[in-house]
């Protein structure tokens, strides 16, 4: 679990898993070779093999009158094509609570897209029946995702993800359908990056002059700080997600802004920095 304080908001980072390779299906040109001289990836990001760590996770975001959770991962008893992904049975839940936070309690859940790994926790199995696992939350979706994914045949890596973790929410009558500049509080607003998916958000806090972006997923890795044209197999418009890339580069580099990624490896966050011919990542 990590935690970081933007003014009065605390953001804490709840695992649900962080792998160690068998991540090339997801950033295919991120082979051992070629992310071996990138020495800064080292040890957080990257084993000395070269090898790309990643973690799904939520984050549950607090300012002083609202409990809100952003993306919510996997999910457990849910029938997914990537076999690591199916059926999972882990502790998120638990491991929730074990951080100080009741899932009934939770009053607004914000979804960046609709990709399988960031909707799971939408819902939850009881009496073989999805149900809501956040019943007293407002979900927020962008209008122009979930217009997109109710009505497109699902691709392989997303089959399921709308009958099982986004439909239920839905007809339970829980979904506020919004537009990517939503201004969610006095201190979160979202955050067009469009290319991963159509109606792709990401997360701006702002609080006391300090300020932090959760990214969702127009960065996957921080290895497309480095190598800003490396795509996603899964982006949906690659010269898009290349140009939201850039446009975060040039906006954030060299400014204080907490960069929190969405699939960042422990420690998960940092400050994005350039020298005049790179871009790192400075953790913190």
């Amino acid at each position: 679990m990590n935690q970081w304080q933007i003014g009065d908001v605390k953001v804490t980072r709840i695992i649900e898993m962080e792998v160690t390779g068998g991540t090339k299906f997801i950033l295919p040109q991120a082979d051992r070779e070629a992310i071996k001289p990138m020495s800064w990836l080292r040890p957080h990001f990257a084993d000395e093999d070269g090898n790309l760590i990643m973690s799904i996770h939520a984050l549950v975001v607090e300012t002083p009158t609202r409990t809100m959770i952003v993306d919510t991962c996997i999910g457990n008893d849910k029938q997914r094509n990537i076999p690591t992904w199916t059926n999972l049975q882990l502790p998120f839940l638990n491991d929730l609570t074990a951080a100080g936070y009741d899932r009934m309690k939770i009053d607004t859940v914000m979804c960046t897209h609709l990709h399988v790994d960031h909707v799971g926790w939408n819902t939850m199995l009881e009496d073989g029946q999805w149900v809501p696992t956040f019943p007293n939350a407002r979900y927020l979706m962008g209008r122009k995702e979930f217009e997109y994914w109710d009505e497109v045949d699902s691709d392989p890596l997303n089959e399921g993800v709308m009958n099982d973790s986004v439909r239920p929410i839905v007809n339970a009558g829980l979904v506020d359908l919004v537009g990517t500049d939503h201004q969610v509080s006095d201190e979160l607003q979202f955050e067009s990056t469009p290319g991963h998916t159509p109606g792709h958000v990401s997360v701006r806090i702002t609080s006391k002059g300090q300020h932090a972006l959760i990214t969702g997923d127009c960065i996957h890795h921080p290895c497309q700080i480095e190598k800003v044209d490396w795509s996603s197999s899964a982006d949906y418009d690659p010269a898009a997600a290349l140009q939201t890339r850039q446009d975060l580069l040039n906006r954030y580099s060299d400014e204080n802004v907490l960069i929190i990624g969405t699939h960042f490896a422990t420690p998960s966050a940092g400050y994005l920095k350039h020298d005049g011919e790179k871009y790192w990542l400075d953790v913190r």
